[in-house]
């Protein structure tokens, strides 16, 4: 029993270090392992980088090719609106004088006209000579607003139409009545009805009529003003030319 002693003791020596060898091994495997658990981390958060970066430039790629699609539309809008402008401006440069010669026209017309509603006509004539001249307003504007005066010049010529107004008669002013058939006569009544009269256009000036025409004068003043009901009016009318009686 004395002689196994040293060697149980060798023995328990022996395995208390083998247990402690044991636990230093696993020690040194759990902190790989945790090393290794590092890694696969880091492993998988840096692939996850890669993947939102590859990601992210496909997306800075086709925000790109928009962006430069986008430039390249923009570049043809832009020529198309200098294509256009240098079409408007030469369009401006031929309408502005055509609109001028129309205005030129139309004043002359008017002054060979019958002289009626003479105010009125000459403020329009007015106010479109003004709109010319002014460059903040658009040629389709100014072309819009010399129809329409051409409109009304037009219109004179089938309407029927009574004011009253201001004629010099048998030398001194006087307050009369203006019946206007179209553009073919114009008359006057002074307003106690015993004077009338009617625009000679080819003499251009007022002559008399016979106060047998007063009735019926009165009569086309109240047509005219939608007082009296549509009727056959017997009035002087100027004489048809053979080269009228032609056309």
């Amino acid at each position: 029993m004395a002689g196994l002693l040293p060697v149980m003791a060798l023995a328990q020596d022996a395995a208390e270090q083998a247990l402690t060898e044991g636990e230093a091994l696993m020690t040194d495997a759990q902190r790989s392992q945790q090393r290794i658990d590092q890694l696969d981390d880091a492993t998988r958060e840096a692939l996850n980088r890669y993947r939102q970066a590859i990601q992210q430039k496909d997306q800075l790629a086709d925000y790109s090719k928009q962006l430069a699609e986008m430039v390249q539309s923009q570049r043809r809008e832009l020529e198309d609106l200098q294509a256009q402008l240098a079409t408007i401006e030469e369009t401006q440069a031929e309408v502005m004088p055509l609109l001028q010669r129309m205005l030129n026209s139309l004043e002359q017309f008017i002054e060979l006209d019958l002289p009626f509603l003479e105010d009125e006509r000459a403020d329009r004539l007015a106010q479109l000579k003004e709109l010319m001249i002014r460059p903040e307003v658009t040629v389709a504007e100014k072309y819009r607003r010399v129809l329409e005066a051409y409109q009304i010049e037009s219109d004179y010529g089938r309407t029927l139409e009574a004011w009253r107004g201001n004629l010099e008669v048998g030398g001194s002013q006087r307050v009369v009545e203006f019946l206007r058939l179209g553009r073919l006569m114009l008359f006057y009544q002074t307003l106690d009805g015993h004077s009338q009269g009617y625009w000679n256009a080819t003499a251009q000036q007022w002559e008399a009529l016979p106060a047998g025409y007063n009735r019926v004068l009165a009569q086309g003043l109240g047509i005219a003003r939608q007082q009296q009901t549509a009727a056959m009016l017997r009035l002087p009318l100027p004489p048809v030319s053979e080269q009228g009686a032609v056309q």
